[in-house]
């Protein structure tokens, strides 16, 4: 078991009900691939270093999860699909 880190950006085009769903679907797909989360850090909203999809502002998200290292490749291939999240990345932390 490795430990990573997911930082998600969702759009703040949607309203509070659907950010707050669509950061829950990404937490579903971290258990679904065996992965079980340790920590939940919401920034909230903050100004995007450069604009995305003319959007200045997005809705920062930073999930800390522990999961095999065949998860993180299965996990961003479903969130590279989802509509609300304007970027992601997963890093895999050092022990």
């Amino acid at each position: 078991m490795y430990q990573y880190e997911l930082g998600v950006i969702v759009s703040t085009r949607l309203d509070e009900e659907s950010q707050n769903a669509a950061l829950e679907k990404v937490q579903e797909l971290i258990t679904r691939f065996g992965g079980t989360i340790e920590k939940v850090d919401n920034w909230g909203r903050r100004k995007l270093a450069y604009p995305i999809q003319k959007q200045q502002d997005g809705i920062y998200s930073f999930i800390t999860f522990s999961s095999e290292g065949s998860a993180p490749a299965e996990i961003e291939s479903r969130i590279r699909i989802m509509e609300s999240v304007l970027r992601f990345l997963v890093i895999r932390m050092d022990e």
